[in-house]
């Protein structure tokens, strides 16, 4: 007969599994989210071109922040502002190096892309991520933050 101490460390390793496995987005696979959040991105440039703010409100979290390489942060007003401003930006950028991983209804996707600094008139690599929140059925993305990479030797 198990001990009481041993069916509770059985049944509190369980919960994490037995939590994921009711998630809506537990049961895709990568490829199938991978697909979502590269439609996702697509459906965005389309409402920047569209210039739809109220789509492009729903497509970012209330808390979104954006952590630029150079460490200053924007929120949803500002990172909207800019993309409607034509700023370069990873939501429109041309990605390499793509990886998408699963966390529950949680997404990570990081990339990395060439990006024009506008006040030197030169690209740069960044390696960035995103991260995604699949919530009331949709994706939102929650954060996002860029490292410029140095240069290749």
């Amino acid at each position: 007969m198990l001990t009481r101490r041993l069916m509770l460390s059985i049944a509190a390793a369980a919960l994490p599994t037995a939590a994921l496995a009711h998630s809506p987005v537990a049961m895709k696979d990568v490829h199938e989210v991978t697909q979502q959040l590269m439609t996702f991105r697509e459906d965005m440039k389309a409402a920047v071109d569209r210039k739809d703010v109220h789509k492009l409100r729903a497509m970012y979290s209330a808390t979104f922040t954006h952590t630029h390489g150079s460490g200053k942060v924007d929120g949803e007003d500002a990172r909207i502002v800019s993309l409607l401003a034509k700023e370069p930006a990873i939501e429109d950028a041309p990605m390499s190096e793509v990886s998408v991983r699963l966390h529950g209804d949680t997404a990570n996707l990081t990339a990395k892309s060439p990006i024009l600094n506008v006040k030197e008139n030169k690209t740069y690599d960044f390696r960035w991520m995103q991260v995604f929140i699949h919530h009331d059925g949709a994706w939102q993305l929650a954060a996002s933050q860029a490292t410029r990479l140095p240069p290749a030797a």
